[in-house]
């Protein structure tokens, strides 16, 4: 039940994907990250998806960051094409992103999380961290006296106005020193960035994958990505340097891992040489309230 301060959002998401190969092949089985999860600040209402050709097979899986993904297998059919299409309903609900209260001793930085809790957060502190996302992180830190949530306020906020957005379909997210040397970069390059920047100062921050409502009047949609910070006593809050924005009621996340190559959408392989393949997709988000 929402509480008084609390409003709802409401979307219905299709989001299809086709891939057209030079080759007739086999396909191994693919990984389906396109399930909205449901946690305290979104459900998942309906869920339907169509896979042509139709899967040999279909399992749930809980992969190690505790995402909810589908794993489907083929029989050695060969096909020149693949096409799945996801949709869903979600009720999002975090209207106030900054509705938590900090613990204490986690206001200012430099800080040490527990360690026990050190321990859980490892993945999303541990790493090479790029020396001009450490540089940018520093610098930013002084700039608001070693206070957190300014820090992380001012450096979305950088980042926002410096980088232009750009849209790149596919490819690995370009190092920090490329996107912030370039001041441009598509949304997962900029969310690489935050995220080195804020593990150079200590926090833990990991990588989202999901959908942004975006322009209504703009019919042209594309896959997101964002950061969540962990804030002790608020726990993952959700900072989109896209759009300069803290993640609220308007974003729908699909899954949070500690590097971006385990986010990717469909992950799979096929079997045949020399094979080309070709994607393309729609996305459309539409609010029912």
């Amino acid at each position: 039940m929402l509480t008084p301060d609390e409003s709802m959002m409401d979307y219905r998401i299709t989001h299809q994907t086709t891939y057209t190969y030079s080759a007739a092949v086999a396909l191994a089985p693919h990984d389906l990250r396109l399930i909205p999860r449901s946690d305290g600040h979104q459900h998942l209402r309906s869920l339907t998806v169509q896979i042509l050709p139709v899967p040999q097979g279909c399992s749930t899986v809980l992969d190690a960051y505790g995402n909810h993904l589908r794993r489907y297998w083929w029989s050695n059919d060969l096909t020149t094409t693949l096409m799945i299409q996801v949709t869903s309903e979600v009720e999002t609900y975090c209207q106030n992103p900054f509705n938590y209260l900090l613990e204490p001793w986690a206001m200012t930085l430099p800080f040490n999380y527990p360690q026990r809790l050190a321990h859980g957060l490892h993945p999303y502190l541990s790493g090479a961290v790029d020396p001009v996302a450490y540089q940018l992180a520093w610098e930013t830190l002084t700039r608001v006296d070693g206070a957190v949530l300014p820090f992380l306020s001012e450096l979305n906020e950088q980042i926002y106005r410096t980088c232009q957005h750009q849209i790149r379909d596919t490819g690995a997210p370009w190092p920090p020193c490329l996107t912030w040397s370039q001041q441009a970069g598509s949304c997962r390059d900029t969310a690489v960035l935050f995220i080195h920047a804020c593990r150079a100062v200590g926090l833990a921050a990991r990588f989202v994958s999901g959908y942004q409502e975006g322009d209504l009047d703009n019919p042209e949609r594309h896959l997101h990505a964002w950061v969540e910070v962990y804030l002790p006593g608020a726990g993952w809050r959700g900072y989109d340097p896209t759009h300069g924005l803290a993640v609220s009621d308007r974003h729908v996340a699909l899954v949070a891992t500690a590097e971006p190559a385990d986010a990717a959408p469909i992950d799979g392989v096929l079997r045949g040489q020399g094979v080309t393949a070709t994607m393309t997709y729609h996305l459309h988000i539409q609010p029912l309230s």
